[in-house]
């Protein structure tokens, strides 16, 4: 495996590998979910890179940067051992240089959800996940099924850019409790790790409730409000049961939809979804 800094670097070691090539974007501190979609690239593509970068285009004003969880010796040695051919860490200066103005703003598909919650987070993702497309070029990129809304925002960017590439989904990775894998799960307190898992719990809920036949929007929100209200530390962000592709809130179901929700425990927040389809 290959580490590299500079775009020079990276554009010299990707000019080397076979395709054709995926690509896994991540903010570091890598969980069994992040090597999931390595895995997943590994059986599609000859060659596969990583890049690690945390983006603070994507922190909002009242979310710490710096606390961001942050352990690249492990991250290095967990790819190491998924075999990873190439890892790219650019620095901010790279991403970011001095007097930066070019912005990827996606006009609808950032509104609701997520992008209600957290005014300009999609702008940055966009915006870095475009960079990192054009600097390392692959064929396949791959994204897990947990940061929904970021699939369908990627999915829209690459379609209405043009990018010369193929979107893949992995599913999200969960505990044996239930709890998806996330970098941010290790904020929880014993007792928030173990009331967590009550988000899973509410997507089993609502998605049973669809299978005896309930189409109904509205009751599936409540559904799920009031499953996650009966655990103490859990404090409900937002509960959604929206369109697949224009994640508006459905009334009525008629071709599928994603559930999703936005939970607090104490200070961290934790977010989860499930299609139905």
């Amino acid at each position: 495996m290959k580490t590299v800094t500079t775009l020079a670097e990276l554009r010299s070691a990707r000019a080397a590998l076979p395709g054709p090539l995926g690509f896994v974007p991540t903010m570091g501190y890598l969980h069994a979910g992040h090597i999931s979609l390595v895995e997943l690239a590994k059986q599609q593509c000859k060659s596969v890179v990583v890049s690690i970068f945390v983006n603070p285009a994507q922190f909002g004003p009242n979310e710490d940067l710096s606390a961001y969880p942050r352990d690249i010796p492990r991250d290095l040695q967990m790819l190491q051992d998924a075999g990873v051919d190439l890892v790219w860490l650019p620095t901010p200066e790279t991403m970011y240089p001095p007097g930066f103005q070019t912005w990827i703003d996606l006009e609808e598909i950032t509104q609701p959800l997520e992008g209600g919650m957290r005014p300009g987070h999609f702008r940055g993702v966009a915006t870095v996940v475009a960079k990192l497309f054009n600097a390392v070029g692959p064929d396949k990129a791959y994204f897990g099924q947990k940061d929904a809304q970021q699939v369908a925002v990627i999915k829209r960017m690459v379609l209405d850019l043009n990018f010369p590439l193929e979107i893949i989904v992995g599913p999200t990775q969960r505990e044996a409790d239930g709890l998806a894998l996330s970098s941010r799960n290790k904020y929880l307190s014993e007792a928030e790790r173990a009331a967590a898992p009550v988000l899973h719990r509410a997507l089993l809920a609502a998605q049973a409730a669809y299978a005896a036949g309930e189409r109904g929007g509205a009751a599936l929100r409540a559904l799920m409000q009031s499953a996650i209200e009966h655990e103490p530390l859990a404090r409900v962000q937002y509960v959604s049961c929206a369109d697949l592709l224009t994640l508006h809130e459905l009334d009525t179901i008629t071709n599928g939809a994603l559930l999703s929700m936005a939970v607090y425990f104490g200070k961290t927040r934790l977010i989860d979804n499930l299609i139905l389809d």
